[in-house]
């Protein structure tokens, strides 16, 4: 009989936990990649306790158990997880380690899947509890697996073949430059484990992740410029074999750890930050020498190469073509009312997909209507769906993945049909005026994204108000929507990415926002690619942004009075171009739409 209610999966994991010998253990939203998003298989925080964000990680105890969650989701945990069993805390005002060395037992024994926490995680919560007389020990299978009895099976979907054609650069050439990379560093091996990496060093895709198209599995690449593929038999056809070639030797999935145990006495990279705490364990206890360091694909990754770029151009012109639609469509029916979160949410995918080369999303469509909008995460579910009412502000934030790009734009817009409050209006041209500011930033090689952080907040600032998440987080080419190691952000905690410097190639989000709890959200996402400018007279590279995403932006919650000459000008030529770049697309009334809202001021 399977158990239904959250309770009974508790009850059942603390009876598994007893019969171990465990007095607590630590369930994250994660899998053995470090995959921001996972498989339905490795949702084991979602089936314990009923969250269904992206990140979060839960505590169980024998006697009291906790979810750690961040800002984005505080009151949906409320919402989703029962809180008569599990305490609410929130990260970073707490942590894991902090919550366990005041509440372990003495003498405790803490269990957790090192296939599913970093290195350095499960170093500082060990710290933690020896204060406590208490240890923290890996687990031979995770007992969670152990209770959920209904858990789904790792996808077997085939992986895919991404051309070089929409790539534009050989699998080949990627794994030279590994090869080179490793020489240099007289290292012999290092592990790929992160998914976007393993996909972008061999050309290759897959449908094993909702929303990125990665396929599960591992690399380990040597010096010699060989690979080995670990991966499920059944995810091979013969037009991987083929594309992989001779250099590339593909094995099962439980192949990996004899590879690793199989490289004693070797010099082996790993990165911290993308691969599990069992990895350098496997390595460390075969005596292989590790040597922690980034993993070599990631920036070459985030720097698109011209194939690349023209790519994303192509997908962002077909993107916001069905988008500009949407927005049509929302702003002249959804007054009528009958218009919902959900069927706005559905209308935009079905918008998207009619081209025929839609994907996928690039990730679950953010549709908030009035307060639902300031939920910055927000998840419309049949329980919170709203009603976009007359006279209020709709925030929709979605995406695409098509192969030549992925896509990532949100636009606030006002249902009418009488004039936005005077409030609104001036969050919102605060917002614009951010937008404009850091999409004409020019700045010096060796910027970081922090360093440009403030050009986006400052009119926000100075009327007293912020928001609460970052600015711009990068973009994959036909991966994952949220890719580092480049992001424009706060500095503070030592936020990763935020002090990577700015290069040319690099895709980025620019998505200043303004969030009123119980009332409205406001954000504007366009994405921009970082490009050289040349300027008469200058010391040195100087870098700018071009932007890629062109789509109408609301000009019925602009207070003109607020904008200056240039940040007019700058509305008048982003919107001239976004009318030439959708205007061939679309017919109708459509078109009559569009040559409206693109006016200029």
């Amino acid at each position: 009989m399977l158990m239904h209610t959250h309770e009974a999966r508790l009850d059942a994991l603390r009876k598994e936990l007893a019969a171990r010998g465990l007095d607590g253990f630590v369930i994250p939203i994660s899998d053995e990649h470090m995959s921001e998003y996972v498989g339905a298989y490795a949702q084991r925080l979602a089936w314990l306790t009923g969250f269904g964000g992206s990140a979060g990680t839960a505590v169980v105890l024998k006697e009291k158990a906790a979810i750690f969650v961040d800002g984005r989701y505080t009151l949906q945990v409320r919402d989703q997880v029962d809180g008569r069993f599990w305490e609410y805390q929130s990260v970073p005002q707490t942590s894991v380690a902090e919550w366990l060395a005041r509440n372990a037992p003495e003498g405790a024994t803490i269990g957790y899947d090192a296939w599913l926490h970093a290195k350095g995680w499960a170093v500082g919560v060990a710290q933690a509890l020896e204060a406590r007389g208490a240890r923290l020990v890996a687990v031979e299978g995770n007992p969670v697996d152990a209770v959920w009895e209904d858990r789904p099976a790792p996808s077997l979907a085939p992986a895919l073949v991404h051309a070089d054609g929409h790539a534009g650069q050989s699998g080949n050439e990627k794994r030279a430059a590994v090869a080179e990379w490793l020489a240099a560093h007289a290292l012999d091996a290092v592990v790929i484990s992160a998914l976007d990496s393993v996909a972008w060093l061999l050309n290759l895709r897959g449908s094993d992740v909702e929303r990125t198209p990665v396929a599960l599995s591992f690399v380990l690449a040597h010096a010699d410029g060989t690979a080995d593929l670990f991966i499920a038999p059944e995810k091979v056809t013969p037009e991987l074999v083929a594309h992989l070639g001779n250099a590339v030797r593909i094995a099962p999935r439980d192949a990996f750890v004899p590879a690793l145990q199989a490289l004693a006495g070797k010099k082996v990279a790993v990165d911290p930050e993308r691969a599990v705490a069992a990895i350098f364990a496997t390595l460390e206890a075969a005596g292989a020498r590790v040597v922690a360091v980034t993993d070599p694909t990631v920036l070459p990754k985030a720097i698109k190469n011209p194939v690349e770029q023209a790519g994303h151009k192509a997908a962002q012109e077909r993107d916001g073509a069905a988008v500009a639609r949407f927005l049509h469509w929302v702003t002249t029916t959804a007054p009528q009312g009958g218009v919902t979160e959900l069927s706005a949410s559905d209308k935009l995918e079905a918008f998207r997909a009619e081209g025929g080369l839609l994907r996928d999303l690039s990730f679950d469509t953010i549709s908030g209507a009035g307060p639902n909008g300031a939920v910055v995460h927000y998840r419309v579910s049949e329980e919170t769906n709203r009603a976009l009412e007359p006279n209020s502000v709709y925030l929709v934030d979605s995406g695409g993945q098509y192969v030549d790009g992925t896509t990532d734009i949100t636009r606030t817009v006002w249902i009418g049909p009488d004039a936005p409050p005077a409030e609104v209006k001036d969050r919102f041209t605060r917002v614009l005026k951010g937008h404009i500011a850091l999409d004409r930033a020019v700045f010096p090689k060796g910027t970081a994204g922090s360093q440009l952080d403030a050009f986006a907040r400052q009119f926000l600032w100075q009327a007293g108000l912020d928001y609460a998440h970052g600015t711009g987080h990068g973009v994959g080419s036909f991966l994952s929507v949220h890719e580092g190691p480049q992001r424009i952000a706060k500095a503070a905690g030592g936020q990763a990415g935020t002090g990577q410097d700015l290069r040319p190639g690099m895709i980025l989000s620019n998505e200043p926002g303004y969030y009123k709890t119980g009332e409205y959200g406001i954000r504007i996402e366009n994405l921009v690619l970082v490009e050289q400018r040349e300027i008469a007279g200058a010391e040195g590279e100087f870098y700018g942004f071009e932007t890629l995403t062109h789509v109408p932006i609301e000009r019925a919650l602009v207070d003109e009075t607020l904008l200056t000459a240039e940040e007019r000008a700058w509305w008048n030529a982003y919107h001239a171009r976004t009318f030439a770049l959708l205007a061939p697309q679309l017919s109708g009334d459509d078109l009559a739409w569009l040559e409206q809202a693109c006016a200029p001021l």
